[in-house]
């Protein structure tokens, strides 16, 4: 595998992880949230990611698995790798407290308080929020990773879908922690710093894996990586993006999202 196609890769993993402090930015330097901004552009990332993962991201592992161990084995190794890519972020989402949850609604709107009592909770809260990201991002990183090395048509969409994605987590991050300590700074650094996880799974990951990396093993992650992508779509995002907004908004955006990946995925035929 060439080494630029590698850095190429992580490049656009590091990319997706970090833009946590897009949200940051945005949560710091406003104050009110646009809350259908959120509505419409978390919406407009499920619908990217459940486009490409049934229509090219299964195909592709498809066609490797069956490819390396026959039409019925590999048809089969295909599900199970999408239900297991599903079973590891749900366990993922089942161990983190649903208070320290970064899919957790946060506006700026709410965090306002004086009392220390008030701020240790807020510090607390954005911290462990801080962590949950660390540890969710994770599979998060290594999806984005092997699509992008799969792929760097396919892998562009779908790091773009999850930079859209880590918006609302670097504002549950940033904006406790801002309301506890009064520093832009530390809120930001530390929000900023999360989504380091990301790439650092990617790295894992690749460590860990590329010296097993043929049509089989490929296959497996990447069938693994469309169950990833589906559940946080259904499990995170949408109802985030119905939460931030009105019903319509959150659909129109999830629409849009399935059209512009049906069209970029035409356009490199």
């Amino acid at each position: 595998m060439e080494f630029s196609s590698i850095i190429f890769a992580f490049s656009l993993t590091l990319f997706a992880g970090l833009s946590t402090g897009i949200g940051s930015a945005l949560s710091l330097l406003t104050k009110r949230t646009s809350t259908k901004f959120l509505s419409i552009a978390l919406g407009f990332s499920a619908g990217v990611m459940i486009y490409v993962s049934f229509v090219e991201i299964l195909v592709k592992a498809k066609d490797a698995l069956t490819s390396a161990l026959g039409v019925k084995v590999g048809s089969w190794a295909v599900v199970g790798g999408f239900f297991f890519g599903i079973l590891i972020i749900a366990i993922i989402d089942k161990l983190i407290p649903s208070t320290e949850n970064p899919h957790e609604i946060h506006t700026v709107e709410e965090m306002d308080g004086n009392s220390e009592a008030h701020k240790s909770s807020l510090m607390r809260m954005g911290l462990f929020t801080a962590l949950a990201i660390g540890i969710h991002n994770f599979p998060e990183g290594l999806a984005t990773f092997t699509a992008a090395l799969s792929d760097p048509n396919l892998g562009i969409p779908i790091a773009i879908a999850i930079a859209i994605h880590n918006i609302p987590e670097g504002i549950a991050v940033a904006v406790p922690i801002f309301y506890a300590t009064g520093s832009r700074k530390q809120a930001f650094k530390l929000s900023f710093l999360s989504g380091l996880s990301e790439p650092i799974g990617a790295l894992i990951g690749y460590l860990l894996l590329f010296k097993f990396f043929n049509d089989t093993m490929f296959g497996f992650i990447f069938a693994s990586v469309a169950g990833i992508m589906v559940y946080i779509s259904l499990d995170e995002l949408l109802p985030s993006a119905r939460e931030y907004g009105e019903h319509h908004l959150s659909i129109y955006g999830l629409i849009a999202g399935m059209a512009v990946m049906a069209i970029s995925l035409l356009l490199f035929i």
